[in-house]
């Protein structure tokens, strides 16, 4: 079954795409949930915002889909939980699917699901799970027509890092990419090489399939602006950040100035306008 429709809800007219992610709850992490604590406020402001897709878990995603009217964000749900986020890495590392993926999303009315592929130093198991997760949810994603995105995520080192710090060493992340197509991804999330200017070697491995590129840990205004058009530039289908939004001082002027970068081409200097108090929001 084909996957154009859910893609047409996921992506604009101009085929980019804004998700912001408010899924980091589930993870079971103290720290990601700055920013997050009251969801339904959360979730409110960036509806307002009118971001394309906002990616949540199977708990949370009930409070975007209770909003009515039509011109709400798209959901993307994510369908794995892991334990690999923290400063000290547990006894046993594990990247578990939840029942019934694709219809607990259909029966949410998502438009995508997510599943991670985690690349981590001396952790093959978890490699391993990862695939595993991917090759049980992909034949699932194609009898019912649901976009699938893979997140090939690299990470340092845990001892060397101090906890969850992504590996943007280009090399890593290429092959990592390409297993993920080769293993059906319709959609990429990657991360941002160290070498910004490199990312176009990202969206060339990907094979035509839209990449994504990941916001990570937060950053400065400037950093994130700066990023996002250069990704933009190289040929990137759209963003999926998260902490750089919910975590800013103003999420909502935050995401119009993303999504001015994503969708009309705009500076980053252009873009920090919608960062200042009472700057009229992106027209629609």
């Amino acid at each position: 079954m084909t996957v154009t429709p859910r893609l047409n809800r996921l992506f604009a007219p101009d085929g980019k795409c804004f998700d912001v992610a408010v899924d980091h709850g589930f993870f079971g992490e103290r720290s990601f949930l700055d920013g997050i604590e009251d969801m339904h406020a959360v979730v409110q402001t960036l509806v307002d915002a009118r971001p394309d897709a906002i990616q949540l878990s199977i708990g949370q995603a009930p409070i975007l889909q209770a909003i009515k009217g039509k011109d709400k964000p798209a959901l993307v749900l994510r369908t794995d939980i892991a334990n690999v986020y923290g400063k000290t890495l547990p006894r046993y590392l594990y990247s578990s699917m939840i029942g019934d993926p694709v219809e607990q999303a259909l029966r949410l009315d998502a438009a995508c699901v997510v599943v991670n592929l985690f690349n981590l130093p001396d952790q093959p198991e978890i490699y391993r799970q990862c695939i595993d997760n991917i090759a049980r949810l992909k034949p699932q994603c194609e009898r019912y027509g649901m976009p699938l995105m893979i997140e090939p995520l690299v990470m340092r080192d845990n001892a060397q890092a101090g906890g969850y710090m992504v590996d943007g060493d280009i090399d890593k992340i290429l092959p990592t990419v390409r297993q993920a197509i080769e293993l059906g991804a319709d959609i990429i999330k990657a991360d941002p090489t160290d070498n910004i200017e490199e990312y176009h070697r990202v969206i060339e491995v990907a094979a035509g399939k839209p990449v994504l590129v990941r916001g990570g840990g937060r950053v400065s205004d400037e950093e994130i602006l700066q990023r996002t058009y250069a990704v933009m530039q190289q040929g990137a289908k759209g963003i999926v950040y998260g902490r750089n939004v919910v975590q800013h001082a103003n999420p909502a002027g935050m995401t119009r100035a993303l999504m001015a970068i994503v969708h009309d081409g705009a500076t980053p200097q252009e873009a920090a306008r919608y960062l200042e108090a009472g700057h009229a929001a992106r027209p629609s």
